[in-house]
């Protein structure tokens, strides 16, 4: 395989096969990769996502919002395509990564045991997350909205937990996708977003993107 980093996330990947495979070689973090291909491992949720135009949006926003040392929360990472650009671009932010997929939060574990300490991961739901008011900086639920039986639940333990902002994300049309059980326009968005103190709406390839400051 070519495992190279204009293809691919490399250090997180290889954080990745340390992470899952205690005992690797000490491999450069290319070849790591191509050695943990041939131990079976899935490799391609860590290819470069960050020309995605949602995902270039969200990046412009988040830098002029955060702060040295800040920290995020990420909910519904999945599998990455936003949490690996972000922590890609900003190499000293905390960021909690949570998720309610078992077998993807275990991933994303793996990749803190392989060096990234920066990133904790948790199961959990969003529509009850727990963690405490005004605990991370930013909240992010890219993506998410619309897989959600309770989604504005969810969205107010985000804005709860969240001290300075929250961004969303939710596709502008309707698709084939059998988990998207909603579909937002701008007007349910604004009215789920009651009490924040500015909202900026805008739309990208087909997708809704929301940046709320509280």
């Amino acid at each position: 395989m070519n495992f190279t980093d204009d293809r691919y996330y490399l250090s997180l990947a290889a954080a990745f096969v340390r992470g899952r495979i205690l005992e690797a070689p000490r491999f450069s973090d290319a070849e790591l990769l191509n050695w943990g291909y041939t131990q079976g491992l899935r490799l391609h949720k860590f290819k470069r996502t960050s020309e995605l135009p949602r995902v270039r949006r969200v990046q412009g926003l988040l830098r002029g919002l955060l702060q040295p040392n800040g920290d995020l929360l990420d909910i519904g990472s999945g599998r990455g395509v936003f949490l690996w650009p972000l922590l890609d671009a900003w190499p000293d932010l905390r960021v909690t990564a949570v998720d309610r997929d078992e077998r993807r939060v275990r991933d994303l574990q793996a990749v803190t045991e392989g060096g990234i300490v920066r990133l904790t991961a948790l199961q959990a739901d969003a529509e009850s997350l727990t963690l405490p008011t005004k605990s991370k900086d930013i909240v992010t639920m890219l993506e998410v909205l619309e897989h959600l039986d309770r989604p504005e639940a969810a969205l107010k333990c985000a804005m709860t937990i969240a001290r300075q902002a929250v961004i969303l994300s939710v596709p502008s049309r309707e698709d084939n996708n059998p988990e998207h059980i909603h579909l937002f326009n701008e007007v349910r968005l604004r009215a789920m977003l009651t009490g924040a103190r500015r909202v900026t709406v805008e739309y990208v390839l087909n997708h809704i993107i929301v940046l709320a400051l509280l």
